[in-house]
């Protein structure tokens, strides 16, 4: 090294210090701002991005939390439902959307799943999004049409196994939380069923009660009303234990043993959002969640509230990708 490449490596050296406060000082700054319009934080309205139609369990949560929320924050919250492709369109639209917390959506634990079922997504299930956190819980109840001679779990794989390729049985799409529930009671018990897709959980209920469909594992809050006017028949709920709400309906392991399917539904914005906004509204929805009213109506539907820190959620998002995979795998679902 000569003296004159000496002399600017050391001149460089004696500025690195400086360099480094800057950079310091430049972070505290962007921090300090990024708090600031968190505390701020809404200044006009806030759209709830749904990636399902109307009726279904996660327009269910999304508006009462919406309209919590809009009591809480002083600013509308309004509900866009934009369905199709399981939730992959309205998915799109908020991975691309601006980062600045005023696009929330409310998404199923298919989100994990469709990654595993297309072959090429718009975006990265686990880099696009930030998971705020979890709204609630969902469980299934299979449920058949009056129509078919089936009034147990039992007597329904009887039938599946008597009929193959007969019963029809849907979902909201291909991949939901809907379908794989039925798809995996398919594989554990060697039954062939034929699955139609809808656009959505209402549309599919709908199709249920009108005897379009034969059977469903439907989430149990978008089935109530068919419940009480006797469209549907109610044979097992897919979570390990019966639920408060129906505990005269078996849960469907006490015919196949080891049978568990339950879900969730969460809250997410596009990644790249300020950290203190995430906290922010991590903070909301969890007193969303927490309000009595809240409570009570979910969990009337089995929707019980299910709120976690963003570091939670996060690992829940990682162990149900990896889950999903397996799910998807041993059930064999593909999509039509």
């Amino acid at each position: 090294m000569n003296a004159e490449q000496k002399s600017r490596c050391e001149g460089g050296s004696a500025h690195l210090p400086f360099r480094l406060s800057t950079i310091a000082f430049i972070l505290c700054c962007a921090f300090a701002t990024a708090v600031a319009n968190a505390q701020q934080y809404p200044v006009k309205p806030v759209r709830m991005l749904i990636p399902w139609p109307p009726g279904g369990a996660n327009d269910v949560v999304g508006r009462i939390v919406a309209q919590r929320l809009t009591e809480q924050l002083g600013q509308q919250v309004i509900v866009e439902n934009r369905g199709g492709a399981s939730g992959t369109i309205g998915a799109d639209l908020v991975a691309k959307g601006p980062a600045d917390g005023y696009t929330i959506m409310v998404h199923s634990a298919t989100h994990v799943a469709n990654p595993h079922l297309y072959k090429k997504l718009p975006y990265d299930t686990l880099k696009d999004f930030t998971g705020v956190t979890a709204l609630a819980v969902q469980v299934g109840m299979l449920v058949v049409h009056p129509s078919l001679p089936a009034k147990s779990v039992k007597e329904f794989i009887a039938l599946g196994k008597a009929r193959p390729g007969q019963i029809v049985y849907g979902s909201s799409g291909s991949g939901s939380f809907v379908h794989l529930a039925m798809a995996l009671l398919n594989a554990t018990t060697q039954t062939d069923m034929v699955h139609v897709p809808f656009k959505g959980g209402g549309p599919a209920t709908i199709a249920l009660a009108s005897g379009e469909i034969q059977a469903m594992t439907a989430t149990i809050g978008s089935l109530i009303p068919h419940i009480a006017s006797k469209r549907v028949r109610p044979l097992g709920v897919t979570s390990a234990k019966r639920v408060t709400q129906y505990p005269e309906v078996p849960a469907i392991s006490e015919t196949v043993p080891g049978y568990e399917f339950v879900a969730w539904i969460g809250a997410f914005v596009a990644a790249g959002t300020p950290r203190p906004l995430v906290d922010r509204l991590n903070g909301e929805l969890r007193k969303a969640l927490a309000h009595p009213d809240t409570a009570r109506i979910l969990g009337a539907q089995t929707l019980d509230p299910l709120p976690m820190s963003p570091e939670e959620f996060g690992r829940l998002l990682k162990a149900d990708y990896d889950k999903y995979e397996k799910v998807i795998k041993l059930s064999g679902a593909r999509l039509e």
